[in-house]
């Protein structure tokens, strides 16, 4: 999954695909390295971001969609916690939901992934992209995010989704220290076996707790991190740099035929 961030305040890329010609651009490019699914979103998620408003926000992203739409066959994934933003998505051709608070923000979202068809990414986090971070702890961090996830996936379900809709995501980063960021990545097949697994960790601060290296200077950790969520269950990679993920996971697959 190749991200676009239309977005001026995201973590590692924000303000460089704002204008929707740039993120439109920015999509073909990782589309054609190789990028099975593009995730398109207008809200950062950062650690203490603000939200934006639902106008905003599509303004944002319907360009973009429209503009993907036109110009490539790769699904596209809005990534959005608004109903009103996915709903507008899907109806410009989004065949994803993406959402981050795993319905909590907006309860009919499972609802309108049911009535439309879509997939629905499910991720854990705490409390919302401004608290996330206030300390958090937890008991029993696998049992308590795999519960969490489940319980998601469940309601969705309840809702009409198809349970082969639904990919669930621990959330690398999202109210976690960065031992529970590696702790999630070693522990992925227990979190919730039943349901595909997508990893979120490209370019994130627990890969360089010390802050060394900018964002965009991780790759090296960023392909550790990527080959050890494959290595440990994962379905989907959620990556900034998708040629380099893909060389990453030919050698795997050369590795795990292998040893079959």
């Amino acid at each position: 999954m190749g991200i676009v961030n239309v977005t001026p305040d995201s973590f590692s890329d924000g303000g460089e695909f704002l204008s929707p010609d740039r993120a439109v651009r920015r999509g073909l490019e990782l589309a054609a390295s190789g990028a099975d699914i593009l995730d398109v979103g207008g809200e950062s998620t950062r650690p203490g971001a603000s939200p934006v408003s639902v106008a905003e926000e599509l303004d944002r992203v319907l360009p973009v969609i429209e503009g993907l739409v036109a110009a490539c066959d790769v699904p596209l994934s809005i990534d959005t916690t608004k109903l009103e933003v996915a709903r507008a998505a899907l109806g410009a051709g989004a065949a994803i939901v993406n959402d981050v608070s795993a319905l909590r923000f907006s309860p009919g979202m499972a609802e309108l992934a049911a009535e439309t068809g879509a997939g629905l990414v499910l991720m854990h986090m705490r409390g919302d992209p401004r608290t996330m971070q206030l300390d958090p702890r937890y008991d029993d961090l696998i049992g308590e995010v795999g519960s969490h996830l489940r319980e998601a996936a469940r309601r969705a379900e309840a809702a009409g989704v198809d349970r082969a809709s639904i990919v669930v995501d621990p959330g690398i980063g999202f109210g976690k220290t960065a031992r529970d960021s590696w702790r999630l990545l070693a522990g992925l097949s227990e979190l919730a076996p039943e349901y595909p697994v997508l990893v979120g960790h490209s370019r994130k601060s627990f890969l360089d707790p010390r802050g060394n290296r900018p964002p965009s200077e991780r790759l090296p950790q960023t392909l550790a991190a990527g080959l050890l969520a494959a290595l440990n269950g994962a379905a989907v990679l959620r990556v900034h740099d998708v040629e380099a993920h893909g060389r990453l996971l030919e050698a795997y697959r050369g590795y795990e035929e292998a040893r079959r």
